[in-house]
């Protein structure tokens, strides 16, 4: 049958574009800084793959189409069966083996990276298993996807230097397909009207080919010469800012003997696995451990050192398109320090010592950090949380405690600490959102991290010769741990009631109401509802956030409050799944598919996360039992699944197989959650130490040995506290210089008194306010220095 060629394919630009599978079975690049180049897997084929930046994805996918050229069309990501391997434990490289439904083919794959170049090789063996080879014909379909789009990609057939190749560009970014086997036929075209999917579909072969497609959403299609190649070729996608550079890398990597470079990646992998430290991991979990390990460095940039992504996924991606630009190939503070701790536990020092460099280079002016960000810095979204300034104060501290830096170099880190301190103080302990990006207030977890910051800074400070920061510091944190009840406690509710407790810590308290007499006066919002659901009752609302008390050395394991809460958790958000114990993030989480499995799309179910399940094994750790935390380790190994990756969530419900969720399997969001396998690193040293390997010494020390008290109240404009404890001393907090005018006599007898610099942007004034008897009042307001004026306004605040 004769090809027709076209110059121009029609049906431009093509259907929307949209991303593909989140639930990756592998991830991959190698461990070599020369090649700028990471694949993911998912259905036994190519899916994403990211260049020149480990934030950048260039294409949806790359698979293969088997038909006979006359009845029989077969898709090998939805009409086989398929089984993924690494080749070493550990080691990012993949062997594939895809088997047709009804046993008709078999195709067999190797897939990795060059070590020395920016190209994905697939070595490929088609294999009959009903008729002969020849009775058989195979198609490469590629979607490219680059720089991040999928729509405004141009794709033509051509060459490099006379060797026949399918070519793609977007803006400085190009690739190029190239096969050892010839190539029969190539074409381009759009999705959706002209591609060789359709072609191929409709007519089991490519009778009407396209040269060139423009500017659209783009597909390029191959067929391999399997009789010449004996059913067994390499493709090699290479990528490059030019089409001739792609093109040339290509061949180049084809040109290499393919064995000989499988050994290079091998042997790079296996000589980092070799400088960690692998006592941290018996031998029943040395599986997860090692891959776990290379997940996480999978997942850092090779140009931005230090920079490390959330996933190499896009959650719910076959829902999503060009709108959802950054996924999760984004850099979040709050995951960075995450995974440094996961460097740190498994003793990949230079590692946690890059993302240190990476924080101090990306930190804003003003202290904190971006909510997410690009590699290069460029802020994603918008928003503010506390953790993520205080997450990198405590990394500094563990980098210390585990001697990755000697006293100069922790020296060396205080302008950053002592910048990320002043932003906690000058805005805190109320974070603009919680950890799970949401809700503005007091979160256990956030309060907890600020105040175990506070003190950590407070001791490099002290190193720095900053007295006047160091006592500040500590003191701030003492009223802050001080408030935590105040702020995120309640009892005697029907929640308590009903599960046989005295009370609870709370999901979040509102920040405008935490100076009433409890949170439970408040309600707090609930994203991703429908507009008739979007808030709750603070008290009714809890969530395992408040672990992190424990965690960050605030409360004792055994603290009636902390043990009634854990009561009160596990009756709420408690799964039994069939690999093990997991729980919700809280109560009413939207962020997860729909009822009957349908994608996120802005409202659905939150479902289970298995990195919650690491966080309990901790708390059961701290709190002296081990072997239920031996338990849940377990369980979490057990989330990972076949391909050894940890899911953000795990669905938990009945099984609906048309959508490929499984009940204690991985949902649609992403897969892998480098979040999650560092905190299973991080349970693995802590099992082998006996205890919880990244709980802050400092906290412990003041609070639960010690059980330091604080003798101050803090005033400040958006903490405007209306009544304290007698014996007291009320601090008031200010952002500028000023004199307090004040009277506690109702104005008969008035003092003045001016603030002190602390250093850290905070000017403070400490009122001799312990001896006044109760019920009275101490009237204020202000002079401000610099500006020359008054405030004009009264404030008060009552001695109960």
């Amino acid at each position: 049958m004769v090809i027709e060629a076209t110059t121009f394919a029609p049906g431009w630009p093509g259907i929307p574009p949209r991303w593909t599978s989140s639930a990756k079975s592998g991830v991959g690049t190698a461990v070599a800084r020369d090649s700028h180049v990471w694949f993911t897997l998912s259905h036994g084929i190519l899916n994403e793959v990211y260049y020149p930046r480990v934030d950048q994805a260039c294409i949806r996918d790359l698979g293969l189409i088997v038909t006979d050229g006359q009845t029989f069309f077969s898709e090998e990501k939805r009409d086989a069966r398929s089984e993924t391997l690494q080749v070493a434990p550990g080691v990012p490289a993949y062997r594939i083996r895809n088997v047709q439904i009804n046993s008709r083919y078999r195709i067999e794959k190797e897939v990795l990276t060059d070590p020395w170049r920016d190209v994905v090789l697939q070595r490929i063996r088609f294999v009959p298993l009903q008729g002969a080879l020849g009775d058989f014909r195979l198609y490469v379909l590629l979607a490219p996807h680059l720089a991040n789009c999928g729509s405004g990609n141009t794709a033509w057939v051509g060459e490099y230097k006379g060797r026949p190749m399918l070519l793609a560009k977007r803006e400085n970014c190009a690739l190029a397909l190239a096969c050892s086997a010839p190539w029969l036929a190539r074409s381009v075209g759009f999705v959706g009207f002209s591609d060789g999917w359709q072609e191929l579909r409709a007519n089991k072969r490519l009778i009407q080919t396209y040269m060139r497609a423009e500017n659209g959403n783009v597909a390029v299609t191959g067929e391999v010469d399997l009789r010449a190649s004996n059913g067994l070729f390499v493709l090699a996608l290479g990528f490059g800012p030019t089409a001739m550079e792609a093109g040339q890398h290509a061949l180049i990597s084809l040109m290499e003997d393919f064995d000989a470079t499988t050994r290079e990646y091998v042997r790079g992998w296996k000589a980092w696995h070799t400088s960690l430290d692998s006592g941290a991991s018996p031998k029943a979990r040395r599986r997860l451990y090692r891959l776990s390990a290379a997940v996480l460095r999978t997942h850092e940039s090779k140009h931005e050192e230090g920079g490390v992504i959330a996933s190499l996924s896009i959650p719910w991606g076959f829902s999503k398109g060009d709108n959802d630009l950054g996924g999760y190939h984004l850099v979040w503070p709050r995951d960075l320090v995450e995974t440094a701790g996961g460097f740190v536990a498994v003793g990949a020092h230079h590692e946690a010592r890059r993302v240190l460099r990476y924080l101090e280079a990306t930190q804003e002016p003003d202290g904190h950090w971006s909510q997410n960000m690009w590699l290069d810095g460029t802020p994603y979204w918008q928003g503010i949380q506390m953790d993520e300034t205080a997450l990198p104060i405590l990394l500094v501290d563990l980098a210390a405690r585990e001697e990755l830096l000697n006293s100069g170099e922790r020296r060396a880190f205080w302008p950053m600490v002592q910048r990320a301190a002043s932003f906690l103080v000058c805005n805190g302990p109320v974070s603009p959102q919680d950890r799970w990006e949401e809700d503005p207030g007091y979160s256990p977890f956030t309060v907890g991290a600020e105040i175990a910051a506070l003190l950590a800074a407070a001791d490099l400070a002290s190193t720095a010769g900053n007295k006047t920061a160091a006592d500040y510091l500590r003191e701030t944190a003492d009223a802050w741990n001080a408030s935590v009840e105040r702020w995120l406690y309640v009892a005697g509710t029907e929640l308590a009631l009903r599960h046989g407790v005295d009370g609870y810590y709370v999901r979040v308290a509102e920040p405008d109401r935490a100076d009433a007499a409890s949170p439970s006066e408040g309600f707090v919002p609930i994203k991703n509802r429908p507009p008739d659901q979007t808030t709750g009752p603070a008290a009714l609302m809890v969530s395992p956030d408040a672990l992190a008390l424990v965690r960050f050395g605030l409360r004792s394991p055994d603290d009636p409050r902390i043990v009634g809460t854990v009561k009160v958790v596990d009756a709420t958000l408690k799964v039994e799944t069939p690999h093990g114990p997991a729980w919700y993030r809280y109560q009413g989480d939207a962020y997860g598919e729909h009822a009957d499995g349908a994608p996120f799309d802005g409202t659905g179910m939150g479902r289970l996360w298995p990195l919650l399940t690491g966080e309990r094994a901790h708390y059961e750790l701290a709190a002296g039992r081990k072997r239920a935390a031996e338990q849940l380790a377990r369980a979490l190994e057990s989330f990972a699944g076949e391909s050894g990756l940890l899911p953000e969530q795990i669905w938990d419900a009945a099984d609906i197989p048309e959508r490929e969720l499984f009940f204690g399997q991985a949902s649609g969001s992403a897969r892998p959650l480098v979040w999650a396998h560092a905190e299973y690193l991080k349970l693995c040293r802590s099992l082998r130490d006996g205890q919880v390997f990244d709980r802050p010494p400092q906290t412990v020390q003041r609070y639960l040995v010690k059980k330091m008290p604080s003798d101050h109240v803090i005033w400040r404009f958006n903490n405007k506290v209306r009544a304290m404890a007698s014996g007291k001393i009320l601090r008031i907090e200010t952002l500028a210089r000023a004199r307090v005018h004040w009277s506690a006599d109702g104005w008969r007898t008035v003092r003045d008194t001016d603030t002190r610099d602390t250093t850290l942007g905070v000017h403070v004034v400490d009122l001799p306010t312990a001896s006044l008897p109760s019920r009275s009042r101490i009237d204020f307001t202000f002079y401000w220095l610099d500006r020359d004026r008054w405030e004009g306004t009264d404030s008060l605040v009552l001695v109960e």
